[in-house]
């Protein structure tokens, strides 16, 4: 996007789209740090809460925001003349399809678009809607393509833990984290409840811990993020609300208190590989441990293991040798 703006036309000319309020605030913080020597470069934020006077039009050069807010933007209030628009960029692409909203919202704003405006779709993983939708969306693509064993699993151990309950399950987390050093660790749970409950007990133990979960204010998780980024808390516990790009470098541990499944109870592969993929980043080495508790949740885990090709071993934490041993 930098590379194609003119910074002496003052009207939007790139757009992008993300499918959470803390995405677009990331992706803009990069394009600010990348940008930083580009005076004439102004950003724009297309989020709910960011409110303009009516019949106003934007000045920066880029615009990055949510589909809803966006769309808005472009048609209903019209700050951003589309056909002026050089990029258009979906990012998370697979997460935008799968959201009926996202995706009506996306294409809508897509028909605006000039022909000859550059499309990019970006996402860790692709379904086969995805490819569907992007062969209707960019004619002719050139597709730049990870092989699947290359996906972040090699810089990450895995294992797993066998409960019989909630309770248990929290034991061997509080047993990981008295054997080991961990610098920062992601939490993820099904419910918000479990999530609540989780982060109070975490607290009791005298843990610095915070909470994200999708009831929140846009606003109150972008907080939340924020703090634990700067690692004034050193435990996040939250729902598949965070599964996706949130990018913090200390975090060494992810933990998924349960296990991802989707609305019919089956194995949610892509769902687990966003978010053991919150550890291991920047070539750092990771660590991602499963809570089982049930014969439903091993065949689950057992599911993910033939998905990926990858054995996920079994961790005792009740051995602190062994513990020790992962640590290192």
């Amino acid at each position: 996007m930098l590379s194609r703006v003119e910074p002496s036309d003052r009207y939007p000319q790139c757009l992008c789209l993300s499918p959470t309020y803390e995405l677009a605030l990331q992706t803009g913080k990069v394009i600010e740090q990348m940008g930083k020597f580009y005076p004439e470069l102004k950003l724009a934020y297309a989020v709910r809460g960011n409110k303009l006077e009516r019949g106003q039009k934007i000045s920066e050069q880029i615009v990055i925001g949510t589909p809803g807010t966006v769309l808005d933007w472009c048609s209903k209030l019209k700050f951003i003349d589309p056909k002026k628009i050089k990029v258009f960029v979906l990012d998370e692409a697979d997460v935008m399809i799968a959201t009926q909203g996202h995706q009506d919202q996306s294409i809508r704003i897509q028909r605006m678009l000039p022909r000859n405006c550059q499309m990019l779709l970006f996402s860790a993983t692709f379904e086969d809607s995805v490819w569907k939708f992007a062969q209707k969306v960019v004619p002719d693509p050139n597709v730049i393509k990870l092989k699947r064993e290359e996906e972040t699993l090699d810089t990450i151990k895995q294992y797993y833990v066998l409960c019989s309950s909630r309770d248990e399950k929290f034991q061997a987390l509080c047993n990981l984290y008295g054997a080991i050093t961990i610098a920062q660790a992601m939490i993820f749970c099904h419910t918000r409840k479990t999530a609540s409950w989780l982060a109070a007990e975490l607290s009791k133990e005298g843990h610095q811990v915070a909470l994200l979960s999708g009831e929140m204010m846009v606003e109150q998780r972008a907080a939340v993020i924020e703090r634990f980024r700067e690692g004034k808390e050193k435990v996040l516990v939250t729902t598949n609300v965070c599964a996706r790009g949130i990018d913090v470098e200390q975090v060494s541990v992810v933990i998924n208190f349960d296990l991802p499944v989707d609305k019919d109870g089956n194995p949610d592969n892509e769902t687990y590989l966003h978010r053991i993929g919150r550890t291991g980043r920047f070539g750092k080495r990771g660590l991602a441990v499963n809570m089982v508790d049930s014969k439903h949740s091993m065949n689950i885990l057992n599911r993910i293991q033939e998905h990926f090709n990858k054995k996920i071993e079994r961790l005792d934490t009740d051995d602190l040798d062994e513990i020790e041993k992962i640590a290192n």
